[in-house]
């Protein structure tokens, strides 16, 4: 579809937008509604907020809020099997590390242009990682590292992505460490209200790995079993620093510097592939790949998939599927 104006839209509201920016909120309602007819919803909470995706007919589904809306957006439409059939458009509100995803993605994180993005954009087939457990990974996966963190989460959504503060707020600081402390770091089974903005988003992911108090953050390394469509890229018998893994068709020179290739064909070209790389404990060069499949096994070990962390797990496979949604994106961008 070239354009939506005249189109009719369902404009979902993220309760966090509402409350941390209104006036963002009111400039892209005001934008969205006079270009096309608009159905504005304001859901309370995650149950709410599957119904009014499921019933929302013929309209074209708009989230206003930060990443972790736009992740609940796609994974409703997982679920309701419609993921490849429904576009998907997106007004980032939010902080800019909240918003890190979407911006890496591609969508404008300015209000008024993301907002005539949706009504004069055009739709792009996105990839994304699916794991063995059915989750789904939109913009890149990463095993957590050591010291440096910041620089492997600016790999993977991107050198846009801004450096993040010292946490000063207590409640962020505690929020951050039980994200990587255990407790919460397995929040896949949290029924904790979806909107608290708590320890599930980048800002607070990306605020654990900055310096606090001038000190460097160092998480040991760990003993992980790395495979690429089943070429062997790490054993248990070297600790890595960490992994990374990211659509190839995203990843592009966003690759580190001097990381070195494996043979063995799977380094070639191709839109189904993920790029992988493995950062080594020490100052060895990283090892990159590009495959279609890629599981890590180990001891017990959590991940950040998007902008939530997952675990622990002691094997994972995450598996590329090549134009699995659509994104509504600026024209020649």
């Amino acid at each position: 579809m070239d354009s939506v104006r005249g189109h009719p839209l369902l404009v979902v509201i993220d309760p966090v937008a509402r409350s941390t920016d209104g006036e963002s909120v009111r400039i892209a309602k005001d934008v969205l509604c006079a270009g096309a007819g608009a159905k504005i919803c304001l859901p309370e909470g995650p149950e709410e907020f599957a119904r009014i995706l499921a019933r929302r007919g013929q309209r074209r589904p708009v989230v206003i809020g930060d990443d972790r809306a736009l992740l609940r957006v796609v994974s409703l439409l997982d679920k309701q099997r419609q993921l490849a059939e429904v576009p998907v458009s997106m007004v980032p509100v939010g902080a800019p590390a909240a918003v890190a995803l979407s911006r890496a993605l591609g969508v404008p994180t300015d209000t008024v242009t993301a907002a005539r993005t949706v009504l004069d954009g055009g739709e792009r087939l996105m990839d994304l990682l699916r794991d063995d457990s059915d989750g789904i990974v939109l913009g890149g996966l990463r095993i957590p590292c050591a010291a440096g963190g910041h620089d492997a989460v600016r790999h993977l959504l991107g050198p846009q992505v801004p450096r993040p503060a010292a946490p000063r707020d207590p409640v962020e600081v505690r929020a951050a460490a039980e994200v990587w402390g255990g407790a919460a770091a397995g929040e896949a089974g949290d029924h904790r209200p979806w909107w608290r903005p708590a320890a599930r988003t980048a800002r607070t992911a990306l605020a654990l790995l900055a310096p606090a108090a001038g000190r460097r953050a160092r998480v040991p390394a760990q003993r992980l079993r790395i495979e690429a469509d089943g070429v062997l890229l790490a054993d248990l018998d070297r600790p890595v620093r960490g992994v990374s893994v990211v659509p190839a068709a995203r990843a592009g020179a966003d690759g580190p510097d001097g990381a070195r290739p494996v043979a063995g064909g799977i380094d070639g070209a191709g839109g189904e592939l993920a790029e992988v790389v493995v950062h080594w404990a020490g100052e060895a060069r990283p090892v990159r790949a590009r495959a279609h499949a890629v599981t890590v096994s180990g001891a017990d070990f959590h991940y950040r998939a998007d902008a939530v962390v997952g675990g622990p797990v002691r094997t994972r496979t995450w598996t590329v599927q090549a134009g699995a949604w659509r994104l509504q994106l600026p024209r020649g961008g």
